[in-house]
């Protein structure tokens, strides 16, 4: 550890688990990076995690989706045990660790992409996505598995620790209806169009990556807008 911890705190949760917590005292200046010249846009979605401004494709990983059948077995062994029992609170046990599983490996998956954005870029620019809208709809499940709004609190964390940058963008934006090449606005499109060719210039482009690289210009334009310019982070379309 950095330090002597001021204070230790032990937290049993509703798996059985045990975890210890520590505070210490840390320099700023210790976590900060070196400055870099890039930066990076995201689009976030369900079928992909994300796609990147440079064209980074980042697989969803569907960890709830994955571990339904077993989440489904301990579910009904915990219905059938009588309630009271010492049975029964032994298959609560199994039922809250099968979802702290899940709950684990998808915050290990997002502590790794959020430090590796971070990292490697000097500013980060992200979609403001309205998830508890979502949430709400047909497509709940996947957008709780998924988990947005924990990633997207990583990198803003993270951009802060490690000295960078980390700008949402407005909700309504429209990066789907622009074209990243010349700006022209095509219009709204269903989300069953992965693909679309741009009426002004004719650029073919990828939804997700065309979206991505939209975040990324948006992004640069509030952040040279809040700051003096930054070298390698102006507002040129590439």
């Amino acid at each position: 550890m950095p330090s002597v911890p001021s204070s230790v705190t032990l937290i049993k949760d509703r798996s059985g688990r045990y975890w210890a917590s520590f505070v210490v005292e840390t320099a700023p200046a210790a976590d900060m990076l070196s400055p870099v010249d890039c930066d990076q846009g995201i689009d976030l979605g369900l079928t992909r995690f994300a796609v990147l401004a440079d064209g980074t494709h980042i697989a969803s990983p569907k960890y709830l989706r994955r571990a339904e059948k077993k989440l489904k077995k301990r579910q009904r062994e915990l219905s059938r045990r009588k309630k009271g029992s010492n049975n029964r609170d032994k298959a609560r046990i199994k039922v809250a660790r099968a979802h702290a599983q899940v709950a684990d490996a998808r915050r290990n998956f997002h502590h790794q992409w959020s430090h590796r954005l971070t990292s490697e870029n000097q500013a980060v620019f992200a979609e403001t996505l309205n998830v508890r809208g979502m949430a709400r709809g047909r497509l709940a499940k996947s957008v709780h598995d998924a988990g947005w709004s924990q990633f997207l609190m990583f990198c803003e964390y993270k951009a802060i620790r490690y000295g960078r940058k980390f700008v949402k963008v407005a909700r309504d934006f429209p990066s789907s209806q622009l074209c990243s090449a010349c700006g022209f606005r095509d219009g709204p499109k269903p989300l069953h169009i992965r693909e679309w060719t741009c009426g002004n210039c004719g650029t073919r482009h990828d939804r997700d990556w065309n979206a991505g690289r939209n975040v990324k210009h948006e992004g640069r334009r509030i952040l040279a807008a809040a700051e003096p310019r930054t070298p390698g982070l102006g507002a040129s379309r590439r």
